[in-house]
């Protein structure tokens, strides 16, 4: 058993397009004496030569189309391999390719294995050897078969081990010898005709040379134009200390040099993120429906601090951000998407010295947005260039919160121009700024202003019921749909349990069974008797009789309570309303399977009187009891008074009173723990809004609310929020 071959063999087969034909002449035929073309046959005729010499021209010029064409090396070799062998009427061929430091390497061949040289370790040492003396010498060679040159002992021996005619020709490029195209051609020919070959392979292997050049060059130009953009980016995010002017150049400059078709930035603001910028876009609609879903997915990807690349594919991910994706890959219809947390770079920390260093990850800045709105396939070099927008993004955006964050920067700043103000010119207007900034501040300590704390509500109708599903099974029938009036006592959905079924069949054999063995019971004591038998046999079916009539009374509850069950399947409506919740069929459709307890929907009476429920902070609420006891110091029936707008109706102010305080907080939304609260108003404010407010107001609407809290000085109405964070993150920890 030989040796494996120190090549490998790859397909022969190779794929090109359609080439231009242009106006080409060969100045050299492979065959100087026509007789000698293997496809001649008989005497010489001017019209085959004519035709032969037409063919070759047109197969050189295919050649020369593939070396100017910008196709892949593997498809211009294996289409040059093919048209040299076509024209030369050889056995085969193979196009070796030459790197330094590297070795030889079979880019494409042709009936190699003909050769034998795979059955022979030695003959390919012998051939490897010649061609790293083509190589070395950089000229064409015409090896006979099994000829060579080197020492008897076999150890230095170049040489064709095989039963062809080599026809060697390097490829030659500006930086030297690329590869080498060997041919491998019958022995026989005419002297004249051979070196025809070599001289036909020469020409082919400039052509191969030409190629190589030009590919090489265009890699340059596409490289030094990269480079161009890359200076240009770096550059012009890292000139501004802004953080809003760094993102819009980021989101600008950076979807240039990724070559995507839309990045975005979104910059962390204390524990949320917000959208700073968008590519291609001066200003956009932060609540715009898009605006809103990309923010919601860049806040979820930055707070697992993991990177996120969508493709299509969320089986991987983790279950909210699998939600955030399919909601905003839905709305937007992006075919590629990228999440990636742009954090402070690493740093080496040694606690002590001697100690090992420890790495630590810095605060998360914020989150770059990579989106292909048309095209799944990702450009040529594009995860490359994202890690450099990535890195230096991240410094750019470090530097700019760093510079932003810095303790009373204003102030500094001014400070540093305040020479100017104390000169003879300026020291008036220097007093009266002085004199203004002091009557300011008394402002703040004694002038007194109305406080309110400031919630998130629902407008919402008094009568509103929810649905729930009062036994395990799937929905066969959703009746009704989203913004469908429904009356009371009216069929909602439909469900079929499987195992219910099952139960009730069982159920109803043994009922059937019991039945038959009471019905044979009774046969055999009219039997008995007739024919005046023994009371012991008698006896026996009476108490087996008993035993029966039993078991079939067990059995007909068992089947009431299973019938109670099955008329638990149809679900109808608690109340006359409306279907409030959104897409009932989609949700609930497709056979879902849903659990006892579980809400199906809810109906809403929109014409009965409407209420508002807000949600207010935990942190809030301190206010908000202490002026409630001031308030029933006074009158035990006295109400918080709460001004609230529509986001609908922005320009009208309602009010209204507090009603109920929910005894607990619990979570909603982003806003972290909340306490409900429920206010009514004077329903004559609505009808002064919409003539018909059952039809036109949507429940659920969003309202801002403010909750008055009596009167405090105006210096701490507007900075509470601070009094308050020095108070429990700064004072209490002292």
């Amino acid at each position: 058993m030989c040796a494996a071959p120190w090549w490998r063999f790859p397909s022969t087969s190779a794929s090109y397009g359609p080439y231009k034909t242009i106006r080409f002449t060969v100045t050299t035929s492979p065959y100087s004496d026509p007789s000698s073309d293997p496809r001649s046959v008989g005497s010489v005729d001017e019209d085959a030569v004519r035709h032969a010499k037409s063919e070759i021209q047109g197969l050189v010029q295919e050649v020369v189309d593939l070396s100017r064409s910008e196709i892949e090396p593997s498809e211009f070799y294996a289409a040059m391999m093919d048209k040299t062998i076509s024209a030369l009427a050889a056995v085969g061929g193979v196009v070796w390719t030459y790197e330094e430091g590297a070795g030889l390497k079979l880019e494409y061949q042709v009936n190699l294995q003909q050769t034998g040289l795979a059955e022979s370790e030695e003959a390919q040492t012998q051939h490897g050897r010649l061609l790293q003396q083509v190589i070395a010498k950089g000229e064409a060679a015409l090896v006979p078969p099994h000829s060579g040159t080197g020492d008897d002992s076999g150890e230095e021996i170049a040489a064709n081990p095989t039963d062809y005619l080599l026809v060697l020709s390097p490829i030659k490029s500006d930086r030297g010898v690329e590869g080498v195209v060997e041919v491998f051609q019958r022995p026989g020919a005419r002297p004249t005709t051979q070196k025809g070959y070599l001289r036909f392979l020469g020409q082919i292997c400039e052509l191969a040379g030409e190629y190589i050049k030009s590919r090489r060059l265009r890699h340059f130009t596409t490289k030094q134009s990269l480079w161009e953009q890359l200076e240009a980016f770096t550059g012009l995010v890292h000139k501004s200390l802004n953080s809003r002017e760094t993102a819009y150049t980021i989101a600008n400059e950076g979807r240039r040099l990724i070559g995507c078709d839309r990045v975005t930035v979104a910059l962390r603001r204390g524990s949320s993120y917000r959208i700073e910028a968008i590519s291609g876009q001066d200003t956009f609609d932060k609540r715009s429906n898009l605006v809103r879903l990309l923010r919601k997915l860049a806040t979820v990807v930055a707070r697992t601090g993991d990177d996120l690349w969508f493709d299509g594919d969320t089986s991987d991910l983790a279950p909210q951000v699998e939600r955030a994706v399919n909601e905003y890959v839905d709305e937007a219809l992006t075919k590629q998407l990228a999440v990636l947390p742009l954090r402070e770079a690493e740093s080496d920390v040694d606690d002590k010295p001697g100690e090992k260093k420890v790495k630590r990850r810095e605060n998360i800045l914020g989150a770059i947005i990579i989106e292909q709105l048309v095209d799944s396939r990702q450009p040529e070099g594009m995860l490359q260039r994202v890690d450099v927008v990535r890195r230096h993004s991240s410094t750019s955006l470090t530097n700019a919160q760093e510079h932003e964050n810095l303790f009373l920067l204003p102030v500094w700043r001014l400070l540093g121009k305040a020479r100017v103000l104390v000169t003879a010119r300026n020291l008036p207007k220097t007093l009266l700024a002085a004199i203004a900034l002091a009557g300011a501040i008394f402002a703040l300590c004694y002038v007194q202003y109305e406080f309110t704390v400031v919630a998130d509500g629902k407008l919402l109708p008094e009568i509103r019921r929810g649905v729930f599903a009062g036994i395990d099974g799937a929905v066969a029938e959703v009746a009704v749909d989203t913004g469908e009036l429904v009356s009371e006592g009216q069929l909602l959905v439909r469900q079929r349990s499987v195992d219910l079924e099952t139960q009730v069949i069982e159920l109803e054999g043994e009922l059937d069974k019991t039945s038959e063995e009471i019905s044979s019971i009774l046969r055999q004591r009219q039997a008995l008797d007739r024919g005046q038998s023994e009371g012991v046999e008698l006896e026996e079916l009476t108490g087996r009789m008993a035993q029966l009539r039993k078991t079939r009374s067990s059995l007909e509850k068992q089947r009431e309570l299973l019938q109670q069950k099955q008329r638990k399947l149809t679900i109808t409506s608690p109340i006359a309303g409306k279907v409030v919740t959104w897409k009932v069929r989609e949700r609930l459709g497709g056979n879902r399977s849903v659990r006892k307890g579980q809400q199906l929907m809810e109906i809403a009476d929109t014409s009965s009187r409407w209420e508002l429920e807000i949600y207010v902070p935990e942190a809030k609420m301190g206010h908000i009891v202490e002026q409630l006891e001031k308030l029933r110091s006074e009158d035990a029936e006295a109400q918080l008074t709460v001004s609230f707008i529509m986001a609908t109706h922005s320009a009208v102010h309602l009010e209204g009173t507090v009603v109920e305080i929910d005894t607990s907080a619990e979570v909603h939304g982003e806003d972290g723990n909340t306490v409900r609260m429920r206010v009514s108003f004077a329903q004559e404010d609505l009808k002064q809004l919409v003539s018909d407010p059952a039809s036109e107001l949507k429940v659920g609407a969003d309202v801002k609310a403010k909750v008055l809290c009596g009167q405090r000085a105006v210096g701490y109405v507007w900075f509470h929020d601070l009094f308050e964070f020095v108070q429990s993150r700064i004072l209490f920890r002292l």
